[in-house]
């Protein structure tokens, strides 16, 4: 067994009764860090790829349409519009205004720091899976590329509080951002899998 197989059952064995309380102590709220997709329309605006990237570029700080449409290498006009779409469903806002020349220049940010899929949604999280496929490049020599996939078999409990655990990895120090950087994405994915059951093997 390796060492981050036995790092990982020493944390998962001890903690999944603490893991569970946590989980159930901190309910889905609707606030200033974080907003819950639940809506059709919500998926809708964020579903669109240019409108993704949007909000990925004004996570790095607030931006004008035409600072936007440099990055996303496409019109201002196009990217007024997707932006727009993003206002009226609630992602952005205009931060600031700064006067210059003939007019002004809106700055547009985020109205939140992280989104998250409500329990009632309509989709779950493949909505996320297929985000993260938007956003893959392809595997670069100079930079780890990992994706891991296993299956375990878990009752309702220990569930709970793997995703427990993961959510306060995903949010905790754990995790470096660091402003000079590479971006990076990091996806963490608990799911029930559709894996076929064998029947009983008849005894010898």
């Amino acid at each position: 067994m390796t060492e981050a197989s036995n790092n990982l059952d020493a944390w998962t064995r001890p903690s999944l009764e603490k893991a569970a309380r946590i989980l159930d102590s901190c309910p889905v709220r609707d606030d200033r860090d974080h907003v819950v997709l639940s809506e059709p329309d919500q998926f809708k605006a964020l579903g669109h790829p240019l409108r993704h990237r949007v909000v990925l570029a004004l996570r790095q700080r607030p931006a004008t349409l035409g600072q936007l449409a440099t990055a996303l290498a496409v019109t201002k006009g196009t990217v007024a519009y997707h932006v727009k779409v993003l206002e009226q469903a609630g992602f952005v806002r205009v931060a600031h205004i700064r006067r210059v020349r003939g007019g002004v220049e809106q700055y547009y940010e985020p109205t939140s720091e992280r989104l998250r899929i409500g329990t009632d949604a309509p989709v779950g999280g493949d909505f996320l899976v297929r985000a993260a496929l938007g956003e893959m490049l392809p595997a670069d020599e100079a930079a780890p590329d990992v994706t891991i996939l296993r299956h375990v078999r878990l009752t309702a409990e220990q569930a709970r509080a793997l995703a427990a655990g993961m959510e306060q990895f995903a949010h905790g120090e754990q995790v470096p951002d660091e402003q000079g950087g590479r971006p990076y994405g990091l996806l963490l994915s608990l799911y029930r899998a559709d894996i076929p059951a064998l029947p009983d093997d008849p005894a010898d």
